[in-house]
């Protein structure tokens, strides 16, 4: 009996350990959530000069638009960039992400030449039998979301060019997204040369005003990938901090169970050696006391 209280010590032991583990990477989780959406934060100032100077340099484009813009509307080679998860205890995340890519792709015309960002994602496309040209290593923290992004624009010159990632929402959840960059969406365009501007004077172009549209294009197409990556790592950490949340409460329920089984092997063990003192004790007593 001993031997048995023993083996569940070790296993008390063990599982609090573990517990205590679920616990630094449940706090973990949720500080890297807080700075990549901080990051996302911080981009909403820039981001919204860029479209405001892409407003100024577009207003007035109709016929004259430039090839950059309109891209290729059908056919052709067609890029493809899916920002995907290097790590572990983050359940289905990349593979509801690369089935979402293959039926989006799908209705897709033309054919696609597609970069994974992560290892486990470009693997999982390679598996669906998905065109995949390459692949980046998944961004450790926020500073190093810009090199990534820089390599991204520099190794990647197809139009139309597309997005897909899983962004954050309430609950620890995330939900996929699909955007198109280039073009630049005809609607979203529209919206931008004829919204109103923030004071009586317009602005003009100084200089050459197609090599400033494709400048402000440029940090665009980084502000929305730096973005969309940030919020891939914020529903990444999400899902490994529900995935942990889970096993903290799964752990404190078998830990419960076996501190239960514990006090009891441990009060049976007690009153078996209590027993056998009394029994013990009446075999050493003389007869007649016994009778």
């Amino acid at each position: 009996m001993s031997e048995s209280l023993e083996n569940m010590r070790k296993k008390i032991q063990r599982t609090e350990d573990l517990r205590s583990i679920v616990h630094t990477m449940k706090a973990l989780a949720a500080a890297n959530i807080g700075q990549y959406e901080e990051s996302v934060r911080a981009l909403e100032d820039y981001y919204r000069t860029i479209t405001l100077g892409l407003s100024v340099c577009l207003r007035g484009k109709k016929a004259s638009v430039t090839p950059d813009l309109e891209g290729a509307a059908g056919g052709g080679m067609a890029g493809v960039v899916v920002f995907g998860s290097d790590q572990g205890l983050v359940g289905q995340f990349n593979e509801s992400l690369a089935l979402f890519v293959e039926r989006e792709l799908s209705g897709l015309p033309g054919s696609q030449k597609i970069w994974a960002v992560g290892e486990r994602l470009y693997h999982r496309l390679e598996e669906q039998g998905l065109p995949v040209a390459g692949k980046y290593d998944v961004p450790t923290s926020v500073h190093a979301i810009t090199t990534l992004i820089g390599q991204i624009l520099l190794e990647v010159h197809l139009s139309p060019l597309h997005l897909f990632y899983n962004r954050p929402r309430a609950g620890a959840a995330y939900e996929q997204i699909a955007l198109r960059l280039l073009p630049l969406d005809q609607a979203w365009v529209e919206r931008m040369t004829h919204q109103p501007w923030i004071t009586y004077r317009i602005p003009e172009v100084i200089g050459d005003a197609e090599q400033t549209t494709g400048t402000l294009i440029q940090e665009y197409l980084f502000v929305t990938l730096f973005k969309a990556c940030a919020e891939s790592l914020a529903a990444e950490n999400a899902s490994r901090l529900a995935a942990m949340q889970q096993a903290e409460k799964n752990i404190d329920e078998m830990l419960g169970d076996l501190e239960r089984s514990y006090h009891l092997v441990r009060q049976n063990s007690i009153d078996e050696e209590l027993f056998d003192i009394i029994a013990g004790f009446e075999l050493l007593q003389p007869k007649k006391q016994r009778s």
